[in-house]
């Protein structure tokens, strides 16, 4: 079970499998918030530096088990989270991941782990302010993701499982898992669930929406960069004109 959280911190957090257009999403809030006169901070999935090389190597020698796997992403996780996300959400800043827990609660049971033991391990972490996740059909998604790829790769394809010998087919597969187990945790973590398929001026506007109602009467840290004057001048656009940018 995941904390409470009781930072001065506001985490937004976005999900769904490769292909749903949650990246391009959490990038056009990201510049929204900054401009809205927050301060705003970003934590990617599978970016500690710590752990970089160790995972270099294992996906280069082919040498993960799901369970090791499992492992080495939740210390990845957890560097991040010491030392990024979590001081910076106890400072009241906005800290945006994309990818949070949901995502090893999601990959690693697809990979056949027991969904209550990977939970457990990240049971340090907080429940997002909002968790969005961005849901397109399984087809879409690997259309978007072959079309864009000139190669996928042997972990993300989830070669690893022998699920099938053809690349393309094994990515499919997996990728089917991961989307079935993102929908159980929609009612189990309260994921607000967002159509992956609509365009995407439209979902940002329906994520700006719910994010303002979140961060109603809520005041945080100002944009660094902002002067003052221009910071209250957003503050006050933002209660003026219901939060569009």
């Amino acid at each position: 079970m995941l904390k409470e959280n009781t930072t001065k911190g506001k985490l937004i957090v976005v999900e769904g499998i490769d292909g749903s257009g949650k990246s391009t999403q959490i990038d056009l809030l990201y510049k929204w918030l900054q401009s809205q006169g927050y301060s705003v901070f970003f934590s990617e999935w599978n970016s500690s530096p710590l752990v970089k090389t160790t995972t270099k190597t294992a996906k280069k020698s082919k040498s993960f088990t799901p369970t090791t796997f499992s492992i080495l992403h939740c210390t990845d996780f957890a560097d991040r989270w010491e030392n990024s996300i979590y001081p910076l959400l106890k400072a009241g800043a906005i800290v945006l991941a994309d990818r949070y827990v949901y995502t090893a609660f999601a990959r690693d049971v697809a990979r056949g782990v027991d969904p209550e033991w990977v939970r457990n391990m990240y049971s340090f972490a907080i429940k997002p302010d909002v968790a969005f996740y961005f849901r397109v059909p399984l087809d879409i998604a690997v259309e978007r993701i072959t079309a864009a790829r000139a190669k996928l790769k042997y972990y993300e394809a989830g070669m690893d499982l022998n699920l099938s010998e053809n690349i393309n087919e094994s990515f499919k597969l997996f990728q089917g898992r991961i989307l079935n187990e993102y929908d159980k945790m929609v009612d189990e973590f309260g994921l607000t669930l967002m159509d992956g398929t609509q365009l995407v001026k439209e979902q940002q506007k329906q994520v700006r929406n719910i994010v303002k109602r979140v961060l109603r009467g809520w005041e945080g840290l100002p944009n660094p960069n902002m002067p003052p004057k221009e910071h209250s001048k957003a503050k006050a656009k933002a209660r003026n004109t219901g939060g569009e940018a």
